[in-house]
């Protein structure tokens, strides 16, 4: 379970401006990682007053864990005859999509910051190579990835079988969807149908997540138990105005925003995680062009920083425990086909 974090925890606080809080509502209800970040606007909340456990400014760069180049990764690498895009660099395509995945610093709404440059900081490291963060939109990796304007994808994608035609895989987080409830709440655990009878849910339209919710409700009424019930918000900054009012007993989403929320405000908690892959396995993982020979060298890099902590600092840093993986999977079963 992800708590309200303290400030020994995360070192750097920071006055959260009311909009920081909207990038949350940008797409997480509408969207899991198999399928485009949402464009609607969001709601402002005005969170004036609270402090983020989070330095959301260009400074939190300069705290990335780091690690030396990795002997046994650079000669994969040159082993496998892969040739960056621009000498001495890895050309790591990126989204800014909302934290704490991917974002621009809200001071210089420049430099990406969140989980996935921090990973991707880590693997050029390992591979005694430059970072090279390329801000670039969700439609648009994959023909870039694919031609080769850039090395990797790192932005948050879930492996799938029809992807695995055109790209390799290294897994780096398990794809992990949550409930989060306010935090006075009686509810402290959500794992299955049985523990969604008679509550109203917050759910996005379309997406994985409402598929499980309703699945879970006909599993109620089938056993005989109010089934419950899905509501429905345009954006996140909504639906946690309704949680925290009460008009909604919990909202279910990709663990990653939940997870933030509730370490930036304290007012949710997460009380139940499961895979966003429901019932397959999901995994994220880091995308580049099929058969370059990258793939391996970069799960040798993640399988060192796992090992030795790096790894673990990430997630921390961005409250993301809950999404670990043990090791780093080459090219795992991914996602059926549609």
């Amino acid at each position: 379970m992800i708590t309200p974090t303290t400030s020994a925890r995360f070192p750097r606080l920071g006055r959260i401006a009311s909009a920081t809080l909207a990038v949350l509502a940008i797409g997480s209800l509408a969207a899991c990682s198999t399928a485009a970040p949402g464009d609607a606007a969001a709601n402002t909340v005005d969170t004036a007053g609270i402090e983020s456990p989070f330095d959301l400014t260009a400074a939190n760069a300069d705290g990335r864990p780091r690690i030396d180049p990795i002997p046994e990764a650079v000669a994969a690498l040159e082993a496998s005859g892969f040739t960056p895009i621009e000498a001495g660099k890895l050309t790591v395509a990126h989204g800014a999509f909302t934290p704490p995945i991917s974002f621009l610093a809200e001071d210089d709404n420049q430099t990406l910051l969140g989980a996935d440059p921090d990973i991707a900081q880590l693997i050029a490291d390992g591979l005694g190579l430059e970072f090279s963060p390329q801000n670039v939109a969700w439609a648009d990796w994959p023909l870039g990835v694919e031609s080769g304007k850039y090395d990797v994808v790192i932005a948050n994608v879930t492996v799938t079988e029809e992807r695995k035609d055109l790209f390799d895989f290294a897994t780096y987080r398990d794809d992990v969807l949550s409930f989060a409830v306010a935090a006075d709440s009686e509810i402290d655990s959500i794992t299955e149908a049985k523990d969604v009878s008679g509550l109203k849910v917050v759910v996005g339209s379309g997406t994985n997540q409402e598929k499980i919710l309703l699945s879970w409700f006909e599993e109620n009424e089938k056993n005989g138990l109010p089934p419950g019930e899905a509501v429905y918000y345009e954006d996140t900054a909504a639906a946690a105005l309704a949680l925290a009012s009460g008009r909604v007993d919990a909202i279910f989403q990709p663990n990653s925003t939940n997870a933030y929320a509730a370490a930036v405000d304290g007012q949710s908690t997460v009380v139940g995680t499961l895979n966003g892959g429901f019932p397959e396995n999901a995994q994220i993982a880091v995308g580049t062009a099929k058969g370059n020979g990258l793939a391996e060298p970069i799960a040798i890099v993640l399988d060192y920083i796992i090992e030795n902590g790096q790894y673990a600092e990430v997630l921390e840093r961005w409250a993301l425990q809950d999404e670990a993986v043990t090791e780093s999977l080459v090219n795992p079963p991914g996602l059926p086909r549609p």
